[in-house]
């Protein structure tokens, strides 16, 4: 567990052991924390603790974590199991003159503007209401959004004031100097946290996976992409992006509800529905007084349906799709909100190998989009030949699309000739994972910008890279605290 406490200016960290036993605090070589001196930073020498090892015993206050996705917005502590928020990136978007009233629960008014932020306040229906999203590929665009997105986690989720926690940010691996030096002002003069630091979102997925070299295969609700990181180091030329992800996939279920004539009815219309045979038509009561709602939050409402199918129904071949062999898999049986049931087959198989076999996706024949497969060899084809061994014995899968049923088992199966099997984590889900210890404590505290530490140009220069130039996870700390997690 990692966590920091402020003290006479110094800067502490907290590992607890893997038997639970009380963790250790040990300064750390670089204070994070302000102080009314200038100058750089001392070294804190060690001093024996209760325990004889040179650590002390304090009250924990965390480092915050956030990892701000396409599809979700997640927050918390360092070291905790799971974080304190994860709720849509999508927010709502009001004109306060349409508006009015006291400030509800997950509603943000600025400049004229109401956002209607997180999974309650956001399925509200409201006239006009419509739906944006802050990012676009993966950078920040709207910054008015973003703000209101990160006041809304502190005060609702975690509670405290920003000026007490250090924050460490996830970003893209192609994110511009000009965004980082924007948002790292943001941090420090309107939240005047007390130390920043930004890593890339392929960096942080190695370290939770206990590796610092590995090609990162990350497929979320935008893009897929593959990334390969070496010893800590995201290598730029080797990434390769392929739009073919979770927004593609919910494109051709909503095609094939149209084929089949299946109306996708969100759940806020429905007043009351009554049940019905297989195949027959729904018998649904709408509500009544209805708000105009707008057709961006309506479609917003009925791609929630389309996703709930997606993570039910579909099911990715362990093999190249054929479709006498997609006629003989079991059937799964879906009914819709408006009461709609009936049994999918081989349409479940034939949406998802459009992520392995663009060319079986109807209107795509002869693209150039990439498969996933294709995708991770492109990749580690454009690094040095020397590092691809151990790319292809590190392929590490992230982000919600690869949670479709029979994912890495089809991507093993397209890599088997190069590549043992893909690492595979049951708790793969979207974004990273906060509790894992493969962080390394010491190196990304010396790494943490403050305010007294400015480039020429007035913003702190944060490094490209990651925080551990080792290719070796077990030597990243200063002294074995813990033993690295097991890889997988």
């Amino acid at each position: 567990m990692i966590s920091f406490r402020p003290e006479n200016g110094r800067t502490l960290l907290r590992s607890r052991r893997m038997d639970n036993s009380p963790g250790l605090w040990c300064p750390l070589l670089h204070p994070i924390y302000k102080s009314k001196g200038a100058g750089p930073p001392s070294v804190i020498p060690r001093r024996p603790g209760p325990d004889g090892q040179g650590f002390h015993l304090f009250h924990e206050v965390g480092a915050l974590v956030f990892d701000i996705g396409s599809f979700s917005v997640r927050a918390g502590y360092a070291g905790e199991d799971c974080p304190k928020a994860d709720f849509p990136t999508t927010v709502g978007l009001l004109a306060a003159e349409e508006g009015g009233g006291l400030e509800l629960e997950g509603e943000k008014e600025k400049k004229g503007k109401i956002f209607h932020i997180d999974t309650n306040a956001l399925h509200v229906p409201r006239d006009g209401a419509e739906v944006m999203s802050p990012l676009k590929n993966g950078m920040i665009e709207d910054w008015e959004c973003f703000r209101a997105i990160l006041d809304h986690t502190y005060s609702k989720h975690v509670k405290s004031e920003p000026n007490l926690h250090p924050v460490l940010m996830s970003e893209a691996p192609w994110n511009t100097r000009a965004k980082r030096e924007k948002l790292t002002e943001l941090m420090f003069e309107q939240y005047n946290i007390p130390a920043f630091f930004l890593c890339k979102t392929a960096v942080l997925t190695a370290f939770a996976n206990g590796r610092s070299t590995g090609l990162v295969l990350d497929s979320g609700a935008t893009h897929t992409t593959a990334i390969p990181v070496h010893d800590g180091y995201v290598l730029q030329q080797g990434i390769v992006k392929s739009p073919l992800a979770g927004d593609f996939i919910s494109m051709q279920c909503r095609e094939l509800f149209q084929e089949m004539a299946i109306d996708i009815i969100p759940p806020y219309m429905i007043a009351a529905k009554e049940p019905v045979r297989e195949g027959a038509p729904p018998n649904w009561k709408k509500k009544e007084k209805l708000p105009q709602v707008s057709k961006s939050w309506h479609n917003y409402m009925c791609n929630e349906v389309i996703q709930d199918f997606q993570a039910s129904v579909l099911q990715v071949s362990d093999s190249p799709y054929d479709e006498q062999v997609a006629a003989q898999m079991p059937t799964v049986h879906y009914e819709m909100p408006n009461g709609y049931n009936t049994d999918y087959g081989a349409e479940r198989l034939r949406i998802p190998e459009g992520l392995f076999d663009p060319s079986n996706v109807k209107g795509l024949s002869g693209n150039t989009m990439l498969g996933v497969g294709h995708v991770v060899t492109t990749s580690i084809g454009m690094c040095d030949i020397d590092i691809r061994p151990g790319l292809y014995g590190s392929v590490i899968v992230t982000g919600g699309n690869t949670l479709l049923q029979g994912f890495t088992d089809r991507l093993n199966r397209e890599l088997s000739q190069k590549t043992p099997p893909v690492g595979d984590r049951p708790d793969r889900g979207p974004g990273l994972a906060l509790q894992d210890p493969v962080l390394p404590p010491s190196p990304i505290a010396r790494l943490l910008a403050t305010r007294a530490d400015p480039s020429p140009c007035g913003f702190p220069d944060f490094p490209t890279s990651s925080p551990v130039p080792s290719r070796n996870p077990g030597v990243c700390f200063p002294q074995p605290l813990f033993p690295p997690r097991a890889c997988g």
